[in-house]
């Protein structure tokens, strides 16, 4: 038999009217955004405007929504939760996130930018086949889908249990407000939100930051407790790939995950390929990573000034809170007691971030569908009619993403290489993820840092409900291998058993001809390795003629009907190319050095 202390919690006030203004006027001045880009932009009637802005987009707000779409509720609530439990390890994502930026900048953005496409899964079909390209746009949506559900719902329900906030009323009117600006202004909105809610983010962390170091003596004060709480052993060169945090897990497991986020994500993909010209996209990504280092320090530290102030009883152990991802609102609510308003601006912080990865998620979802499924299916629509249509599939995607939160709340050849490549990579990936749910880590690997209750008000009735200890529930042999690999470490799994099983199956199928793929397609990254030789290069690039100049032989022309005439028309001669130029690198800007959105029918120097 064992006993539990009975802990008095401390009273801790809920939202009260100005709470509820300061967050509303969230919703109300991103919803104007959208009504604003509406009237702004009503004569411009075609799709590519309303899906990707025309194309005419700058780094500085392509920069800010990037930041604000990737960094949702579920960073502002768990990254300082994790913090608080774990240590600031979490740190070391400055390494993952810059590896992140660099690789998709130089290595995927000029493939995507300089091919002229707009769902990133079109490149699967120019690089293999439709088959390969209608299973990951399928697979994507349903990703997608079940994932902006849990990012609506779940710091909802956090918010709720802590502050009080209403539930139901926060999941409807995020979906609804997210709707109405995606479906009013197109990408251009979306945008221009995110860097409005991006603003919102970063006063909420700031208020939290500063509140919190005051009343907890200072920035001296707060990382001597800390360092005494073991919460700044931050590099741990441990190599097991079973703890929860080292730093080879969130280095390497951090970038990969982050590269599916980044590098390939049709969110991040649509808004580059919005900007006007390659060289401002890879500077929106360049821009976009101080932005997620500023959000990345700005949660670690909210982690540890938490620490601080629960460093005696910690809130989660004494029972005050059901979750750890309620620790934040619960601190919030408790600094700000005497503050109205102020825990309004922090709810406001949150669902900003819920906000820009909703309305990303909507647009992205109507983007690929229209162009991956009606396009082909209805190829003669109209330019009027294919805007009516993408705006159509914004409302149903926003629809069905708001439904998904409420069902969050009850759960608890080279062809053949590829499709069995991507459906190993992602059976592997849910296996392992599903494995590690069912039967989670022990905490020998996970290592959750001692926290403390020594100084929690409790009953007067001192000890109460004992506790018959039973019997350890049964656990497979995978479980405490496999199944407890550091969750970091799941997108690497999925991704190496895509790639290994596609070579596999290539190499038994027969693989392709260096000479049969388009060079456009191909990012010859052995440039940087042998650019003392020309030889050596030639050598890696395995029969892919990167010197080609001529243009393609027009098999791709049905792809990219829209962009056709602007490729080969007077965009480039307004840029100043001669003719001779323009039959080798047309869509090459000689003035910025850079490319501007063109389309298939030609090959670009890399």
């Amino acid at each position: 038999m064992s006993a539990m202390m009975n802990f008095i919690p401390p009273n801790v006030n809920k939202f009260v009217a100005w709470d509820y203004v300061v967050f509303a006027a969230l919703f109300v001045i991103s919803s104007s955004i959208g009504i604003f880009f509406a009237i702004k932009e009503r004569k411009k009637a075609s799709s590519r405007d309303f899906l990707v802005g025309g194309k005419e987009m700058t780094c500085g707000p392509v920069a800010l929504s990037l930041t604000a779409s990737f960094m949702s509720a579920v960073t502002v609530l768990g990254t300082p939760a994790e913090v608080y439990r774990y240590g600031a390890a979490f740190i070391i994502f400055f390494i993952a996130y810059t590896f992140v930026i660099i690789f998709t900048s130089e290595l995927f953005l000029p493939v995507f930018y300089r091919s002229g496409i707009t769902s990133t899964y079109e490149y699967l079909e120019l690089r293999f086949k439709k088959p390969v390209r209608v299973a990951a746009t399928l697979i994507y949506i349903v990703q997608t889908i079940l994932y902006t559900g849990v990012v609506v719902y779940a710091p909802a329900l956090a918010l709720n249990q802590v502050t009080g906030f209403d539930l139901w009323g926060s999941v409807f009117a995020t979906g609804i407000v997210c709707t109405f600006y995606c479906t009013l202004g197109g990408l251009k909105a979306v945008v221009w939100t995110d860097a409005f809610q991006l603003v919102i983010m970063l006063l909420g962390f700031l208020t939290v930051l500063i509140q919190g170091t005051l009343q907890n003596g200072g920035p001296k004060n707060i990382w001597e407790i800390a360092k005494n709480g073991s919460r700044l052993t931050i590099f741990d060169f441990d190599i097991d790939p079973l703890r929860r945090h080292t730093f080879w897990t969130i280095a390497i497991g951090g970038t990969f995950t982050w590269l599916g986020i980044y590098g390939v994500n049709q969110s991040t993909i649509q808004r580059c390929i919005s900007c006007k010209s390659e060289k401002q996209a890879k500077l929106a990504l360049y821009l976009n990573l101080v932005g997620l280092w500023a959000i990345l320090v700005c949660a670690v530290f909210s982690g540890l000034v938490m620490f601080s102030h629960f460093k005696t009883c910690d809130p989660w152990t004494a029972g005050f809170i059901s979750a750890p991802d309620q620790l934040m609102p619960y601190f919030v609510m408790t600094i700000f007691s005497s503050s109205p308003g102020l825990p309004g601006l922090f709810v406001a912080c949150a669902f900003s971030g819920t906000l820009s990865t909703v309305a990303a998620s909507i647009n992205a979802l109507a983007t690929v569908t229209f162009e991956d499924f009606v396009k082909n299916w209805l190829p003669n629509l109209s330019e009027r009619m294919s805007t009516w249509i993408s705006k159509g599939l914004c409302v149903v995607f926003g629809t069905v993403c708001t439904s998904m939160a409420a069902a969050a709340s009850l759960m608890g050849g080279v062809v053949q290489g590829a499709l069995a490549g991507l459906l190993t990579g992602i059976t592997l990936a849910f296996w392992v993820g599903i494995g590690a749910f069912v039967y989670p880590a022990p905490s020998s690997k996970a290592l959750p840092l001692y926290l403390s209750t020594s100084e929690c008000a409790v009953n007067n009735t001192g000890m109460v409900a004992t506790v018959t200890p039973t019997l350890p529930p049964f656990r497979p042999q995978l479980a405490d291998s496999w199944y407890s690999l550091s969750y970091l470490y799941y997108s690497a799994v999925g991704c190496l058993g895509c790639i290994i099983t596609g070579l596999l199956i290539s190499f038994v199928t027969g693989p392709n001809k260096g000479e049969d793929i388009k060079a456009l397609l191909i990012r010859p990254v052995c440039n940087i390795f042998c650019f003392w030789s020309h030889k050596c290069k030639t050598l890696c690039w395995c029969g892919v003629d990167h010197d080609k100049k001529t243009l393609h032989d027009g098999s791709t022309k049905d792809f990219h009907k829209d962009d056709e005439k602007k490729a080969e028309g007077d965009d480039v001669v307004k840029n100043g190319l001669d003719k001779d130029i323009q039959n080798h690198i047309l869509g090459y800007n000689p003035d910025e050095k850079s490319y501007f959105n063109t389309s298939m029918e030609t090959e670009s120097y890399f």
